[in-house]
Order: structure tokens, then C-alpha cells, then sequence
């Protein structure tokens, strides 16, 4: 069925092409030749190429991203030095450098350090630099809601 479609329609264009003047054969056939030349750089050619551009600039940047990485050199970072001396002075040493003031009590082996109205973040940096910095590790941790809004009271037990 869809053969005979085909067949028909080229029936009515060779009718209607034998129909057309010489001089009308040539500026349709120009005029096809002509369209079809423009389909094909801007349908075809002119997204090739820009698609071609692209792939180049993503491997240029590709490669410069790479070079950077490769001049950075490894990213490790030094282990972080061991803090030395008695737990209490390793803890009270860590929560100076927070910015706080716990008091302190040594316990069986470790230290017991009372917080009242501390800054919520300030005490999670000291815990974390204590565990980082010793061999001291936080056994218990009782905090509650301080005064103002982000600040803590509680206690924190670190042992070996």
C-alpha cells in the first residue's frame, strides 16, 4: 500500500516536472540544489563543528584541571602532633584553646571537666581536639540547655 503511495506521488511530480518550461527545470533544480546546500551546513556542518568545538574546550579544561592537581601534589595532611603530659593537663591545655574554662577533677585514670553556660560549638571543638591530640577519649557526656540559646551546661569524662 505505501508503495503505491510513493509511486503515485513520483507519478504527479514527473507530470508536474514535464510540465515546466527548460528555463523553469533550471531555477527549481538551482533552487533545490540551493536549499539543499543550506540543510546541510546548518542542519548538519555547523552543528558537527560546534559540537566539535565543545569537545575540544572540555578536553582543554579537562587537561588544565589535571595539570593543577598533578602541581598540587598530595593532599595528606600531617598526622597531628600528641599532646604529652598528665590527662588533666592535655584536657585543660584543648579547652584553653577553645576559649573555655571547665573545672577540672581527676578521676581513676582520667579526668572528669564541669562546664557551666559554654558555647555549644566551643565544647564540640575541645572534644574533638582532645580526641585527636591523645590518647584520651571521651568516656561520657551529659550536656543540657544553658542560659541563652547555644550555650551548654554538663559534664564530660575522659579516660585512656
Amino acid at each position: 500500500m505505501n508503495r503505491m503511495r510513493i509511486e503515485r506521488a513520483l507519478a504527479r511530480f514527473d507530470t508536474w516536472w514535464q510540465g515546466l518550461s527548460q528555463r523553469e527545470r533550471v531555477l527549481v533544480g538551482t533552487l533545490a540544489a540551493l536549499l539543499a546546500g543550506v540543510v546541510l551546513v546548518y542542519g548538519v556542518v555547523k552543528p558537527v563543528q560546534a559540537s566539535r568545538a565543545q569537545a575540544r574546550a572540555d578536553i582543554r579544561q579537562a587537561e588544565t584541571l589535571m595539570a593543577r592537581i598533578r602541581a598540587a601534589g598530595r593532599l595528606e595532611t600531617a598526622p597531628p602532633v600528641q599532646a604529652a603530659g598528665p590527662p588533666q593537663t592535655i584536657v585543660a591545655t584543648a579547652a584553653t584553646a577553645a576559649g573555655l574554662q571547665p573545672t577540672l577533677a581527676a578521676t581513676g585514670g582520667g579526668v572528669t571537666a564541669t562546664l557551666v553556660d559554654a558555647p555549644y560549638p566551643a565544647v564540640v571543638t575541645w572534644l574533638n581536639d582532645v580526641a585527636r591530640t591523645s590518647t584520651l577519649g571521651v568516656r561520657r557526656v551529659t550536656l543540657q540547655r544553658g542560659s541563652a540559646s547555644g550555650r551548654v551546661n554538663g559534664t564530660v569524662e575522659f579516660g585512656a
